[in-house]
């Protein structure tokens, strides 16, 4: 069997770190993420930073249609040559940040899962952009920083909890799978790794007036942590039409102590607020 550090001596790979690339080397951690992804013979997968096709290949096994997705071009000679026998695989050589979601899913007729190793410096542009694309997207498995999916899952109440939690938990059902050390890598890096998954939902969880509005009021709500919520909403400068008093009475209608602080609402309260705010705006 051909192991993951055979191919990278097979072609000389040399990770380069301007593109944060740490290969992950271990089979049975390849093979767990592949059997734990929920793929099923229909599924259309977009894998994100295929790097030497040791995923890819699990992957193409089970799914429909695997289009693995790889910026380095020098890799993708490799996975060109790695995976030239899976008629089933499609090499996409570009940067997933600027994946078009909705072209594959109108091709295919399908929804999307998204499995992959996501680089630590780009991963929560990834998970907005993936955030933007959803509508095409029927669930996600990706290996990211621990510390970033500690937050992505954290609950209100956490010093973990923040904006992404708040954004990517009103649109997705997610949770923590499994941590993948440092060893299991080459190079291996300084922090650890964990897996979350993701299943994006058809409605969010609060039926929301305005998602952007929704989002700019998260926002807002963390921009000094520390600091009371209503002194955080009257800083904003996108609520500087309202007084100081609208901004109490709005809070007031929301149920909401304008002195707690935004790590410690809801996502109810965080979607109540902002519905109540933006009505309150469009009744002026």
């Amino acid at each position: 069997m051909t192991t993951p550090r055979d191919i990278l001596n097979q072609y000389n790979i040399k990770p380069r770190k301007k593109l944060g690339q740490s290969f992950l080397i271990d089979v049975n951690t390849i093979k767990k993420i592949a059997a734990l992804a929920r793929i099923s013979s229909d599924d259309v997968v977009v894998e994100i930073g295929a790097g030497i096709g040791v995923l890819t290949r699990e992957i193409a096994q089970i799914a429909k249609q695997v289009i693995a997705v790889e910026i380095d071009p020098y890799l993708v000679k490799a996975l060109r040559d790695q995976l030239a026998f899976c008629s089933n695989i499609e090499i996409y050589s570009g940067d997933i940040l600027k994946f078009d979601f909705s072209s594959i899913s109108n091709k295919y007729n399908s929804k999307i899962n998204v499995i992959g190793n996501v680089p630590y410096h780009i991963s929560s542009p990834v998970i907005f952009h993936l955030l933007s694309a959803r509508t095409d997207i029927s669930c996600f498995t990706l290996m990211l920083q621990k510390e970033v999916v500690q937050r992505l899952v954290s609950l209100p109440d956490n010093k973990n909890y923040g904006v992404p939690s708040v954004l990517l938990q009103m649109y997705a059902e997610v949770e923590r799978l499994f941590d993948v050390p440092a060893t299991c890598f080459y190079p291996r890096p300084k922090v650890e790794s964990s897996i979350i998954q993701g299943t994006f939902l058809e409605k969010s969880q609060v039926e929301l007036i305005d998602e952007i509005f929704f989002s700019r009021v998260v926002k807002a709500a963390f921009a000094q942590r520390r600091k009371m919520l209503i002194n955080n909403l009257k800083n904003a400068k996108f609520l500087e039409e309202f007084s100081d008093t609208e901004l109490k009475e709005a809070l007031d209608d929301a149920g909401v102590d304008g002195k707690r602080r935004g790590e410690t609402l809801t996502l109810y309260e965080f979607g109540n607020l902002s519905n109540i705010l933006k009505q309150k705006r469009q009744s002026r």
